[in-house]
């Protein structure tokens, strides 16, 4: 074990796209337990949109991070000291112990995942939170059924890439939305979508005219603006569309722009509903059995963009994310399994 613990705190509240800057990495000593605490020595931290909206200082489901304090990040890790009669030394565990090395957290606060049947990693992905937001998104707040058509944006993304074979599992018609021509490839070729409209050269309500000819049951949204109004225009009676996020207005330096066609709502009785993950986590462990199912038969494949460097290349690393570089649930590697 490293005899320090490096973190990556924040050092400033970005203005628009995170900057470096806005970042600081320090040492300090490696903290004990206290009762009920573990000690936790960080392997792969989640890279997530939502980190953007806990940097700023407004009103949001959760506090924001506060400046100078440790970046709030989920990860997955190695239990290396336990005053918690539930968690033991060696126990591999989940949770937010943000983007540090070592964390020392509330023995109730962490979950433990079994690193034999899936990639530690794939905790953070597909078995975690991403594909927790995927699988209630899509079948409880977007209540897709057999035979209808599921448009997904993002869908190269961590939570677009699960959402889409979700609903291709449930017997739905898959229509993705991705930036760039190998993106769309993925996720018709290895994910297995119908299609996919790529919104850098294609227009995308015209491309939704080809695509989802019956129009759109279930839109599940992850980007918001321009493509958010496109899709609104191609609403099947009585669609659903699903507020998951909206990461291209996350740095918009003028703020956020709302959909100017959300009238689309009154003319096909639709119904738009945002949601938070954390609803569910009574139904957590019911979503992990049958996704853990259908990896282990093929029916659903996991992708994780893994990125080297340690906490040090937490702030590049998140770039990345928002600069859409990403194939996948991305990912920071800490520490060597």
């Amino acid at each position: 074990m490293s005899a320090v613990n490096r973190q990556c705190r924040l050092a400033a509240r970005p203005s628009g796209l995170p900057e470096r800057g806005d970042f600081q990495i320090a040492d300090e000593p490696i903290a004990e337990p206290g009762d009920g605490e573990v000690r936790v020595a960080v392997q792969y931290v989640s890279l997530d949109p939502a980190m953007r909206g806990w940097m700023s200082d407004i009103p949001s489901y959760m506090p924001p991070v506060g400046v100078g304090e440790v970046m709030r990040a989920g990860a997955v890790g190695r239990v290396t000291a336990s005053r918690h009669p539930r968690v033991e030394i060696g126990d591999h565990v989940t949770g937010m112990p943000g983007a540090q090395d070592h964390a020392v957290a509330a023995g109730d606060a962490v979950f433990k995942v079994d690193p034999a049947p899936a990639p530690l990693p794939t905790y953070l992905g597909t078995l975690g939170m991403t594909g927790m937001t995927a699988y209630f998104g899509l079948l409880d707040v977007g209540a897709a059924t057999a035979g209808e058509t599921v448009v997904v944006s993002g869908a190269a993304g961590a939570v677009g890439s699960a959402t889409g074979q979700i609903a291709k599992i449930k017997g739905c018609r898959a229509v993705g939305i991705a930036g760039g021509p190998d993106k769309c490839r993925f996720v018709v070729d290895e994910l297995g979508f119908d299609a996919c409209i790529d919104y850098r050269s294609e227009d995308v309500a015209g491309a939704l005219r080809e695509h989802a000819p019956d129009r759109v049951d279930v839109y599940f949204d992850n980007v918001g603006g321009e493509i958010l109004d496109a899709v609104l225009t191609r609403l099947a009676h009585r669609a659903r569309v699903v507020i998951c996020g909206a990461i291209s207005q996350y740095n918009a330096p003028g703020g956020m722009r709302g959909p100017s066609n959300y009238m689309s709502l009154l003319v096909r009785r639709a119904r738009m509903e945002g949601f938070l993950v954390f609803d569910y986590a009574s139904r957590f462990s019911e979503a992990t059995r049958e996704m853990a199912g259908w990896l282990a038969e093929g029916r659903l494949t996991a992708k994780e963009d893994i990125v080297d460097g340690g906490v040090g290349a937490f702030p590049d690393a998140l770039l990345r994310l928002f600069r859409g570089q990403n194939v996948g649930k991305l990912v920071l590697r800490v520490a060597g399994e």
